[in-house]
C-alpha cells in the first residue's frame, strides 16, 4: 500500500489525522506500507515571530478576539488529548515552515521522512520549538539520525524547493483544498482529520481492490 499524505508541520490537526490514520493501519495489520509526506503551506507568506503565540496569530488572521481564537485552541487541544497528543499550543511559536519542508524532503531522500516528521509535529505541537529555527531543525534531525551539518547546508541552500513546489502544485492539481489530505494508492482519496472508523473503511476499501 501506497499513501501520500499532504500536511503542513503547523497544522494542528494533521497531526491529529496522522494519528487516526496510524491507529487504523494499525488495527488492520498494516506493516511495511509506502508513507510519503507532501509538503502543503497553509500560509506561505508567514513571517516566523517567536515573541507571538499562536492564540494572537489565529485572532489576527480570523478578525476574531483573543478569548473566541483561545475556545478554539482548547478544543483542538482536547482533541489532540484523545489520540495521545499533549498540545501546548500557548507555547507554540508562529513560525513558518518552508524550512521544514524543505528538510522533509532531505529527510526522504536519506530514508528518514517518516521518523523526521513525528519529531517537527512533536516539537511544534508539545514543546514549543521553532521549526523555522536551523539550530532547532538539527537538534530534531539528529535526534531521528541525520547529520547536524548537512541539516545546515540544505537549510542555508535553495534545496529541495523545486520539490516544495511540485507538491504544492500536485496538490492544486488534485484539488486539495485543505490538509491533511491522504491519497491511497494514487486512486481514493481522504480529506481531514476524519474519524478513526473512517480511515478503517477508506483501508479496507483499498485491502478490497
Amino acid at each position: 500500500m501506497k499513501v501520500e499524505i499532504w500536511s503542513d508541520v503547523m497544522c494542528p490537526f494533521c497531526y491529529i489525522g496522522k494519528r487516526r490514520f496510524e491507529k487504523a493501519m494499525k488495527e488492520h495489520g498494516i506493516v511495511g506500507a509506502e508513507i510519503i509526506y507532501r509538503s502543503f503551506l497553509l500560509d506561505p507568506e508567514l513571517a516566523t515571530d517567536p515573541n507571538k503565540n499562536v492564540t494572537q496569530h489565529l485572532a489576527e488572521k480570523k478578525e476574531i478576539s483573543l478569548e473566541e481564537a483561545q475556545k478554539m485552541n482548547d478544543y483542538v487541544t482536547k482533541m489532540a488529548a484523545e489520540e495521545g497528543l499533549n498540545y501546548d499550543l500557548e507555547n507554540a511559536v508562529v513560525a513558518n515552515s518552508r524550512n521544514a519542508h524543505r528538510l522533509l524532503h532531505f529527510a526522504k531522500s536519506k530514508g528518514k521522512q517518516v521518523e523526521f516528521k513525528e519529531a517537527l509535529l512533536k516539537a511544534y505541537f508539545e514543546e514549543g520549538k521553532n521549526i523555522d529555527k536551523m539550530d532547532i531543525l538539527k537538534s530534531i534531525g539528529a535526534s531521528v539520525g541525520l547529520v547536524e551539518e548537512e541539516i545546515g547546508k540544505v537549510y542555508n541552500s535553495a534545496s529541495f524547493t523545486e520539490e516544495v513546489i511540485q507538491d504544492i502544485q500536485r496538490a492544486q492539481q488534485i484539488g486539495v483544498r485543505g490538509v491533511p489530505f491522504f491519497v491511497f494508492n494514487e486512486k481514493f482519496a481522504l480529506s481531514g482529520a476524519q474519524p478513526l472508523e473512517t480511515f478503517k473503511q477508506a483501508i479496507q476499501k483499498i485491502k478490497e481492490g
